[in-house]
């Protein structure tokens, strides 16, 4: 925690180098430590910098990384917004910006990694299929479909980079954050090869190969959500709470 924390100074003392409108928010990792642990590191950022953590629900992080992927295009058919990270998932459906429904879950990689350690590994024991089976006990049916699956809530782009995967123009809509995109056929063969192929190769690709271990967890959760939804086309994003909390701040 402590190495966590001095992070947090050095990104504090940056920006405090432009303004003193500083707000800082907490997510996951945040409403999973005791409020005691909580007290203590708002103290200490309060002597320091007369700052405190908002710790935000899951619903308002949802809320947040949603806005930050369908405030600013326009696209008239339903999409869905993936949110999905270490210990939670959320789903946002969304059509012209105007929410249909919200769907929780209370499992991330994490749990799945846990589960099935080998994902982990250079070629893992597992197969697709039967951690895809598994996470498919987790998430009961969707009603509801979406053309577009956007994943967000952490750098997706990440795992198609550092993979070499081919990424095509995204020609549904027009965002600067949202450039790229796969269709389902193209995902389906994503991601079943990512659990036969070298991950330590992957790894060899990128400057933090630690990254990878939740990576092959999260391929199979956003493919089998893919189809659950009938998605026609996945649109792997870096948008974040932050992006949407841009927008509020803004306004």
């Amino acid at each position: 925690m402590s190495s966590d924390l001095d992070k947090l100074y050095t990104v504090i003392e940056k920006a405090i180098e432009h303004t003193k409108n500083i707000n800082i928010y907490g997510c996951s990792i945040f409403r999973n430590i005791s409020l005691k642990e909580l007290e203590d590191i708002n103290n200490i950022l309060y002597n320091k910098y007369n700052l405190k953590i908002e710790v935000v629900t899951q619903e308002d992080e949802a809320h947040y990384t949603a806005l930050g992927c369908y405030n600013d295009i326009n696209y008239n058919k339903n999409i869905c917004v993936f949110i999905g990270g270490r210990g939670s998932i959320e789903l946002i459906f969304v059509k012209n910006k105007k929410i249909l429904d919200k769907k929780y879950y209370s499992f991330g990689v994490v749990d799945i990694t846990n589960k099935f350690d080998s994902l982990k590994e250079d070629i893992p024991t597992v197969t697709f299929d039967e951690v895809y089976n598994y996470i498919d006990t987790l998430i009961d049916d969707i009603n509801i479909d979406a053309d577009v699956l956007i994943l967000a809530g952490g750098d997706h782009l990440y795992w198609y980079n550092n993979a070499e995967y081919e990424l095509l123009s995204n020609n549904l809509y027009s965002s600067e954050n949202q450039k790229y995109m796969i269709t389902r056929d193209m995902s389906d063969e994503y991601d079943r090869n990512a659990l036969v192929a070298s991950l330590n190769k992957v790894r060899q690709n990128s400057d933090n190969p630690k990254w990878f271990e939740g990576s092959r967890a999260m391929k199979i959760i956003t493919n089998l959500i893919s189809h659950k939804i009938n998605a026609k086309y996945i649109i792997p994003t870096r948008i974040n709470m932050e992006d949407g909390l841009k927008n509020k701040l803004n306004n």
